[in-house]
């Protein structure tokens, strides 16, 4: 006899005709408010964004405005698209696509599909590594996770895994990633470094979710047949708790600070609240009939659930812990994903300064240098950054605009990742001895806006011991 697809849960769902239904397989990546660490990328806000639906039946993706909780387009996707995730720097979402194993790259500046990237048999599940260089699926019915690389938009890898994983997630730091084996009743752990298999840790019955603590100190496992979520300890791989939740758990979410997670009890039309410092559950919030996924914004105020044979997506307000409101969406939504809203890109502009002495009986100075870097993600287009002089100082300058107390300085048309200096000079002569004078240097305006306030001042203290002797710091 054929075997049966680990991640249909129970009968009913042969209501739907999609060849998987996804509702233990869908992992969730929600975006967070920080920029990836090494390329630079638009700046996430905590407020209103977008929510990307997974309709497995309708083979689409809605998207949903969370200011209006309106249905603002629909995307047609792939054959089954069972998971979405988005990348770290907002630009795009993928699409699972588990009946024809194919990933769609969606441009979310657009809304259009850019891409088609095939992968394993059956991909039910789809993460992005924390750079965004690589996204992983996790492959049913072959037992693999393909690795792509975001760049090229291609398999670089194929990593054998447990059987029948359901859903992979990426540890914060992208050192590991975990895949839930649904017919192994385990974990895989996978070395990124590597592409290896580098620990099984067994879990409970039919595991069809993972998540992260965003700490990385633990992972979650949702156990469909068991009713229950294992708390995995990242450092030592082993189950150090089981946690009873709803009837069959097949989605897994962290709140942004860890405080609490969140299991879609799809049996019980409902979210399992765990409050993780306890692992005990501390309620329960009717959701949608069949909840498949869940998922939070940015900021923790709110999570989004995907209600598979309602058609809907409920929104949760998760201080009061209840639905606010109900979103018709897409034939049969089975994953969710969150982007905050963008804020336009900004050029963070990063300031410099050094002072030299140079001794003279007569003409003794102190040279200043001001180095204008642009540390991107776009181009500057203009900056001015005042240099306030202390008194009595003045200085003489070939590129900067000296008056009483200041030394003005402006920089046009800087690429991200390029330099410019300005240059003032101060006579000795003026200077009171043995008193220290602090120049200090200010962005004062600039364009487009500057995202980083920490870098935007400088400053040098000199003293002059006599006009030959004049030290800075």
């Amino acid at each position: 006899m054929p075997r049966t697809s680990a991640s249909t849960p129970r009968a009913r769902c042969s209501r739907r005709p999609v060849r998987m239904l996804a509702a233990a397989a869908t992992a969730l990546t929600i975006a967070a408010c920080v920029l990836p660490p090494a390329t630079p990328a638009l700046a996430r806000a905590a407020g209103p964004g977008y929510v990307y639906a997974a309709n497995s039946n309708g083979n689409s993706v809605s998207v949903i405005d969370t200011a209006t909780n309106a249905v603002t387009d629909t995307i047609a996707v792939g054959d089954g698209p069972v998971s979405v995730a988005l990348s770290p720097d907002g630009a795009l979402v993928y699409a699972a696509n588990s009946n024809d194993d194919s990933v769609s790259v969606i441009d979310t500046a657009t809304n259009a599909v850019t891409d088609t990237i095939a992968v394993g048999d059956r991909p039910v599940s789809v993460a992005f590594s924390p750079d965004g260089a690589r996204a992983y699926t996790a492959n049913e019915v072959d037992g693999s996770v393909s690795v792509i690389g975001t760049a090229a938009g291609t398999v670089t890898a194929s990593i054998p895994v447990g059987e029948a994983p359901l859903s992979v997630a990426f540890s914060p730091d992208g050192a590991r990633a975990y895949t839930a084996n649904s017919f192994g009743n385990s974990v895989s752990v996978i070395d990124t470094a590597s592409s290896t298999v580098t620990a099984t840790v067994p879990v409970g019955s039919r595991p069809s979710a993972v998540a992260f603590s965003p700490d990385g100190a633990r992972a979650y496992t949702a156990d469909g047949l068991s009713d229950s979520v294992s708390v995995i300890d990242t450092a030592t791989n082993a189950v150090t708790d089981t946690i009873a939740v709803g009837d069959r758990p097949v989605s897994v979410a962290f709140s942004p600070d860890g405080a609490r997670a969140y299991t879609a009890a799809s049996g019980d039309d409902a979210i399992s609240v765990i409050d993780t410092g306890t692992n005990a559950v501390t309620g329960s919030i009717p959701v949608g009939e069949f909840p498949l996924s869940v998922a939070l914004s940015p900021d923790g105020a709110l999570a989004y659930t995907a209600d598979n044979f309602a058609d809907t997506v409920s929104v949760i307000d998760t201080a009061a812990a209840t639905v606010t409101a109900t979103v018709p969406v897409g034939d049969g939504p089975s994953s969710v994903t969150v982007a905050a809203a963008a804020i336009p890109p900004g050029a963070d502009l990063a300031l410099s300064l050094t002072a030299t002495p140079v001794p003279g009986l007569f003409n003794g100075r102190i040279n200043y240098v001001l180095t204008l870097t642009n540390q991107g993600p776009v181009t500057l287009t203009s900056a001015t950054v005042t240099a306030t002089l202390p008194a009595p100082m003045s200085a003489t300058s070939p590129d900067c605009t000296v008056t009483t107390g200041t030394a003005t300085c402006t920089a046009t048309s800087l690429a991200p990742g390029t330099s410019t200096t300005r240059h003032f000079s101060a006579p000795v002569a003026l200077l009171s001895l043995f008193t220290p004078y602090t120049v200090t240097a200010t962005r004062t305006t600039s364009a487009p806006a500057d995202p980083n306030p920490a870098n935007d001042t400088a400053t040098r203290t000199c003293t002059a011991l006599t006009t030959l002797l004049v030290t800075c710091t």
